[in-house]
């Protein structure tokens, strides 16, 4: 029997989330042609056609901060609310990552409790830069430390760096610049020792843990001989306590690069859908079905049992 797969990187949208971020200038989110359609119908048909679970619904780049923190705050409820009520509606099939409105430190500390304490939501979704603060900056401290209090599982996803129309040559960001700012970002993170001082968050990088794998270990030698960093684990070691996704082009090349680098024990599922089209989210798990090794547990084996470790809740939810 094929084991069900969970999905950690899900999305979803509304219309005024979307029109709220098209009136902030975001007609083509990231250098992307336009924004993609959502329903949980759609989803839940894609999910049972491709064997998938569960999915964790978040809310993708570029956010819900468009530069007002009264603005944010009212979206980042209205989104929450609008997933939990989905969740409800269906029971098992979905669960749900909730939209911070950073960089507002006091609007995300409300946020948090009333979406782990109120809604029940199964942790929060924050992107590797909040207009181009990144999440090392002390300014972030109280939310870190609030977040580790309660264990809670912090999905990370990129965003478009700043200055990001002069980097990206005109190609769509999720191709390259998403890629370096996830390296950005938790590069960011072990450096300011924020993943020393609070390890009671769980934190999710995305895709693979982008270019992650291969730079770490130059990421090390400027710790260590350049930057005189005195933490007590390695840099592999603490990139190792990470969780990563599949999401994007697993193989390949990115999850054996992931495996060398930091090894598999984290590894969990994610399709990136809707921002994935519906046939790249079947190419893609055609080709880790296909990519099974003999005499090891299947990706879907082994990336379900982590994330029902990483989310305790699943295991509540099938019994």
């Amino acid at each position: 029997m094929t084991t069900a797969l969970i999905d950690v990187h899900a999305h979803f949208v509304t219309e005024r989330y979307v029109a709220a971020a098209r009136a902030a200038g975001h007609d083509r989110p990231d250098g992307m042609p336009g924004w993609p359609e959502w329903s949980p119908e759609a989803h839940l048909a894609l999910m049972d056609e491709s064997g998938i679970a569960t999915s964790m619904l978040s809310v993708s780049s570029p956010g819900v901060h468009f530069g007002d923190d009264t603005a944010a705050r009212e979206l980042a409820r209205e989104v929450n609310e609008f997933a939990i009520e989905v969740v409800r509606a269906h029971p098992g099939r979905f669960g749900h990552l909730a939209s911070l409105p950073l960089p507002d430190i006091d609007g995300s500390l409300t946020e948090i409790a009333y979406a782990l304490d109120v809604l029940g939501s199964d942790g929060v979704a924050i992107e590797t830069n909040a207009h181009g603060r990144y999440l090392g900056d002390d300014h972030y401290v109280p939310v870190w430390a609030e977040l580790d209090r309660r264990g809670a599982a912090v999905f990370v996803h990129p965003t478009s760096p700043p200055h990001a129309e002069a980097i990206s040559v005109g190609l769509p960001r999720p191709m390259l610049e998403f890629l370096f700012d996830t390296a950005r970002s938790a590069t960011d993170l072990l450096f300011a020792g924020v993943f020393e001082r609070y390890p009671g968050i769980r934190w999710i990088f995305t895709h693979g843990g982008g270019v992650l794998p291969l730079l770490a270990d130059r990421i090390h030698l400027f710790r260590t001989a350049f930057a005189g960093n005195q933490q007590e684990r390695t840099t592999s070691e603490q990139l190792r306590g990470l969780w990563f996704d599949m999401a994007g082009t697993p193989f390949p090349h990115q999850i054996p690069a992931l495996e060398a680098a930091f090894g598999l024990d984290r590894l969990v599922y994610g399709s990136d859908y809707c921002w994935t089209p519906q046939a790249a989210v079947a190419a893609q798990i055609a080709g880790i079905d296909a990519a099974d090794r003999p005499g090891e547990p299947t990706w879907r084996t082994l990336t379900t049992r982590h994330t029902r470790k990483l989310f305790p809740a699943l295991n509540r939810d099938s019994e």
